[in-house]
């Protein structure tokens, strides 16, 4: 059916079975006004309710992926404890359902991805980034601690320890050390960045949605919960892959020695070519 929601702040488009998200505030370097993270909601239920795609990418224009939280819109309409407790409330509810999306992600991160815009990056399953981006959690600068889901992602990419050095200094770290310290997977030169990105989400048009979505919940569960929980968990997940037309044609691809459709091996030779 399509996304029927009217955007201003940001697109959305749907490009040979990818979805791409494209932040587009850049008078501002997409700084995460109410009124983008509205749409980003609107997008992310469509996307949730739906999936309609097989990957999604998030990007930007203006040559910034995020600067972060609005904060002229914080000074021009001061917002007492309780209601400013209520946003983030709010704002978590399409939050976690764009970590959670049983998609495989990919963020395309080119200049400054500050504050709420890293946390957003964070969401993808892979951040690939180009040569001049920027990564900072910026908030302790301004008497702040991280929020829009910064505390859950950070130290799950990074670990631990790196994400306190990252949240207490709030320094900027840029495409190399983020490569690095795990929290870029590639880094491209920006003019192909988008590119780069679409092609490593294209990798994924015939691999299996419900492997792909079980996995990422499972994944994204592992850390907090027991091993008698996530081997129960898994065994859900399995159970419902092994009746999936998927797995059984792959099967049949197998035992007739015929290529299989997913192989991510083969998908870069080819492309080496």
């Amino acid at each position: 059916m399509g996304f029927k929601g009217e955007l201003t702040a940001i697109t959305y488009t749907e490009e040979n079975g990818i979805g791409v998200i494209t932040l587009n505030r850049p008078e501002s370097r997409n700084a995460l006004s109410l009124g983008m993270r509205e749409e980003l909601g609107q997008v992310v239920s469509y996307l949730r309710q739906e999936l309609p795609v097989y990957a999604l990418v998030l990007t930007a224009t203006g040559g910034h992926f995020c600067a972060g939280g609005d904060l002229k819109a914080l000074t021009d309409a001061p917002t007492p404890p309780a209601g400013a407790r209520k946003k983030i409330e709010d704002i978590h509810v399409w939050f976690r359902d764009l970590v959670d999306l049983e998609l495989p992600v990919i963020a395309a991160v080119d200049g400054s991805a500050y504050g709420g815009g890293l946390c957003l990056a964070l969401t993808a399953d892979f951040i690939l980034c180009s040569e001049r981006a920027r990564f900072c959690t910026v908030f302790g600068r301004i008497g702040m601690v991280p929020d829009l889901g910064g505390f859950f992602l950070l130290p799950r990419v990074v670990g631990l320890q790196k994400a306190k050095d990252l949240v207490f200094t709030s320094r900027s770290v840029g495409a190399d050390e983020a490569l690095q310290i795990g929290l870029a997977c590639e880094i491209h030169p920006h003019e192909v960045l988008l590119e780069k990105a679409m092609q490593f989400a294209s990798r994924f048009r015939h691999a299996s949605t419900d492997a792909i979505g079980l996995s990422k919940r499972v994944l994204n569960q592992s850390s907090h919960l027991d091993n008698v929980a996530i081997t129960q968990l898994e065994g859900l997940a399995q159970a419902v892959c092994l009746e999936s037309d998927y797995h059984q044609t792959a099967v049949a691809r197998f035992l007739d020695k015929e290529p299989l459709l997913f192989n991510w091996d083969q998908i870069l030779a080819d492309e080496n070519k």
